[in-house]
């Protein structure tokens, strides 16, 4: 595993030069710093130099060692929460080791960092906390959040991930306990694509929380009192944009994450054409959905505009991934009416169709239909539509039941089947499920990890996870290092197509529609590479000169977690002419 990784391209991005990282600290405030401790692989120049010889074990380790101690350890633990509080410890002692780690056994760590593992830590935020991470800004704050960010000790932020806490994955209104995931989302930032860690924000907005279980716990560490819907909201969100662009600069990625559907629209119509921002739920979503269907054309041999998708769920997830699929539709040359007519939505009060008693929002209002019959159930929908996909995004648990499956099957030859709700336990099926009701015919994705799946009779499927990582950690590289100022639907289609074109004929073989986590940083670079290519192409980017070997220059770029030097540039002078004749003369 060490020797994979250190002779890795993709996770080892060269350095053409020599790394200095000069600090001005000294003594134990250097070794209780995450950005510069590096435990005991001081060397003894830089303990005697920086004045803490002493204070650590006589013997000098490598990084390799250290991360065979804690990848050790790791694996003693079986609970999926004490991994997380560990990890975390690293992260909070020793960030280049805690990236290293991370980044060497992604695929089995990504679910400890990230969902489904990051849900069950939000839920126990107040009860694991050890030290705070990230900036904590609430309702009561308003007219003075600038100072708040002039706090932050880093001044070159490029990338704020920001919560409400409202819509924490499928757990609802968690409130400032919904910290951990902007936390979790800049982990992969670096991990995945190699955005350094000192120049990321988590911001959590606290503007209460409605959630009952909460307000009685002497744990919660948010404000005691319900969520403000006022305009003091929509004042203290416009704040807070305007404080970070004075602040950082126009460019400044800010990445809205698990905001209420109500307002995750609106917040996106709104900042979108003002400032750098995009919805991951939304658009992030819509686009590794959309390469999960993109794989799923190859393998059928259909291309897009002749599928049929049938959602469960028209939220926020489910009308982004309606929108992009609309426009890769018309890339194709349908006309927005006929892309719009082969998508339909079910929710909670039934199918989206005219004259139904629950009323729509503007956003469904595009998905509406006339109403095909009689239709009660979501199995009813399937046998009524007949999709040749359907797409779970409504985090309610398992509704697609044998018996949807089963229909699915019985209309198609290879159905698809998406199960892209999260955590684990809010997914509409199991890859075994899947896999196993439809005798291992369907093309299926899930949003949070399953296990490889084998049938009775001895053939093996490995289930794609249709995670927003593949996308975001790539596409804000891309944004980040060609420095523009307005992210369109359209970077998220390219990154779409990037992704689906990675995976190889033999991974589709095996049952996946993605390439294998355990490539994700060269998955991530490649998106980075294809998007900065195309936001020049179309003059998006306003960072010049434009980089002629943009390959090069992203890799170049990506965050090394090899440790720096932290010794002083020392160098000595040359003999000057002059002075040799002085000495001559004496």
């Amino acid at each position: 595993m060490l020797s994979r990784l250190r002779t890795s391209w993709s996770l080892r991005p060269c350095v053409s030069v020599c790394r200095w990282a000069h600090t001005k600290e000294k003594g134990r405030p250097l070794m209780l710093n995450p950005r510069t401790n590096k435990g005991m692989a001081f060397t003894l120049q830089e303990r005697q130099i920086l004045g803490i010889h002493g204070m650590l074990p006589p013997k000098v380790e490598s990084q390799d060692l250290q991360a065979m101690r804690f990848q050790k350890n790791l694996k003693k633990m079986t609970d999926p929460l004490q991994k997380y509080i560990y990890l975390m410890g690293i992260q909070e002692r020793n960030e280049r080791l805690f990236y290293r780690v991370l980044m060497e056994d992604i695929e089995e760590l990504m679910p400890i960092v990230y969902t489904p593992t990051v849900g069950l830590a939000c839920t126990q935020y107040g009860h694991i906390f050890r030290r705070p991470k990230g900036l904590f800004i609430s309702i009561l704050d308003r007219g003075h959040i600038r100072s708040i960010l002039d706090n932050w000790p880093a001044t070159n932020v490029a990338a704020v991930v920001v919560t409400d806490g409202e819509r924490i994955l499928g757990l609802g209104d968690l409130g400032c306990y919904g910290m951990a995931i902007p936390v979790g989302k800049l982990c992969l930032y670096t991990a995945c694509a190699g955005i350094r860690p000192e120049k990321c924000l988590p911001v959590v907005l606290d503007v209460g929380t409605d959630n009952e279980t909460l307000l009685k716990d002497p744990f919660y560490m948010g404000l005691y009192q319900r969520r403000d819907r006022s305009q003091a909201y929509n004042d203290l969100i416009d704040e807070f944009m305007e404080a970070v662009v004075e602040k950082y600069g126009q460019d400044t990625l800010i990445q809205f994450e698990d905001f209420g559907n109500h307002n995750a629209f609106r917040f996106l119509r709104k900042y979108r054409e003002k400032y750098c921002t995009f919805n991951d739920d939304i658009q992030g979503t819509a686009s590794v959905a959309l390469a999960g269907l993109l794989a799923a054309q190859r393998a059928i041999g259909k291309p897009l505009t002749e599928h049929r998708v049938l959602f469960l769920g028209a939220g926020e997830a489910a009308l982004g991934i309606a929108n992009l699929i609309v426009m890769a539709m018309m890339e194709l040359g349908l006309t927005q009416a006929e892309a719009r007519e082969k998508i339909w939505m079910y929710d909670a009060h039934g199918l989206l169709v005219k004259d139904r008693e629950h009323k729509t929002d503007a956003n469904q209002e595009l998905f509406v239909h006339d109403s095909p019959g009689n239709v009660q159930t979501f199995l009813d929908a399937v046998n009524t539509i007949k999709p040749t996909a359907i797409i779970g995004v409504a985090g309610a648990g398992r509704l697609f039941t044998n018996d949807v499956i089963k229909a699915m099957g019985s209309l198609n030859e290879r159905p698809i089947i998406f199960a892209l709700s999260n955590p684990t336990n809010k997914a509409e099926c199991t890859a075994e499920e899947a896999y196993t009701i439809t005798d291992g015919r369907c093309l299926f994705a899930s949003g949070s990890p399953f296990g490889p799946v084998t049938l009775s009779d001895g053939r093996a499927f490995i289930p794609g996870q249709g995670n927003n990582v593949y996308i975001f950690p790539g596409v804000a590289m891309a944004v980040i290092l060609s420095g523009v100022r307005h992210i369109c639907d359209t970077v998220f289609l390219e990154a779409s197509k990037s992704l689906a074109e990675q995976l190889t004929d033999k991974e589709l073989a095996e049952g996946r529609l993605y390439p294998p986590l355990a490539n994700i940083r060269e998955v991530s670079l490649q998106i980075a590479v294809k998007v900065m290519e195309f936001v020049y192409a179309k003059g998006m980017a306003f960072r010049y000169p434009e980089p002629l070997d943009k390959n090069g220059f992203v890799r170049a770029t990506a965050f090394n977690t090899d440790y720096d030097s932290l010794l002083p540039d020392t160098y000595d002078w040359p003999e000057f002419e002059y002075l040799t004749k002085w000495h001559k003369l004496c």
